[in-house]
């Protein structure tokens, strides 16, 4: 067993795990801070990743892939922070964040919508200008004066993303089209797709506050539905109804 501490979302959180790979993965985020809270991972905590990961793929009618144990490891030890987080007023998100002149803008859609294919139009449309939160699950915490979102070492198959965090603008949910067309919508259209895309802790309790930051979150930060195609033009689109 390996311990070390890092420091996620503001939160200094001590790490043991069975394999090295977890704290390579969190290598950019490691600090000498006292932690707040502490998470063990176990080999039955293994095995559980690698079932639910079988019983998902198996749903869906698709061959499950072998992943190593260290390798599901890094997702056990996500979901032991994730369970934790909402104690402390923040949550994990499924999304795509990209920081544009100290702003956060968030997307998120149904997987293989196109997501990060986006926020790499919106890189290319306005080039330093933007820069990459996190392109997979980062966390967002809720504050009485504002959403702030922060980079994770979850950022995705391609690992883009970086240890910053960015007051968050926007939340915008992505669907397919021909045409390029950007409405802002209500709390009521977005929240069924916010309650998708949030992690669900377990725990009850926590589950109920989870409910209750994702209500404040939606409050507080603007709503809008984006039908896109992959051109660069809808990131311009986007990116102009959007900046405010």
């Amino acid at each position: 067993m390996m311990t070390k501490n890092y420091k996620i979302a503001e939160k200094v959180i001590e790490v043991t795990s069975i394999y090295e790979r977890v704290h390579d993965y969190c290598k950019d985020y490691e600090t000498d801070e006292k932690p707040d809270f502490s998470v063990t991972t176990t080999a039955e905590d293994i095995i559980y990743e690698k079932q639910k990961t079988y019983s998902e793929y198996a749903f869906e009618g698709k061959q499950s892939p072998n992943y190593s144990d260290d390798l599901l490891e890094e997702t056990a030890v996500y979901r032991k922070i994730a369970e934790k987080m909402p104690q402390y007023d923040s949550f994990v998100f499924h999304g795509s964040v990209i920081a544009v002149d100290g702003q956060g803008f968030l997307f998120t859609a149904k997987s293989g919508t196109g997501k990060s294919t986006h926020t790499r139009l919106w890189r290319e449309y306005l080039g330093d200008r933007a820069v990459m939160v996190n392109d997979d699950k980062p966390l967002i915490s809720v504050h009485d004066n504002g959403i702030i979102v922060y980079g994770t070492p979850y950022n995705g198959k391609h690992h883009l993303g970086c240890n910053m965090s960015v007051p968050l603008k926007a939340i915008c949910v992505i669907t397919r089209g021909e045409k390029n067309n950007i409405v802002r919508i209500k709390k009521s259209e977005a929240y069924a797709m916010l309650l998708q895309q949030v992690y669900r802790p377990q725990d009850p309790l926590q589950m109920a506050k989870t409910l209750k930051l994702i209500d404040k979150m939606a409050e507080s930060v603007e709503l809008y539905k984006l039908a896109c195609n992959m051109d660069i033009e809808a990131a311009k689109v986007a990116y102009n109804a959007m900046k405010g």
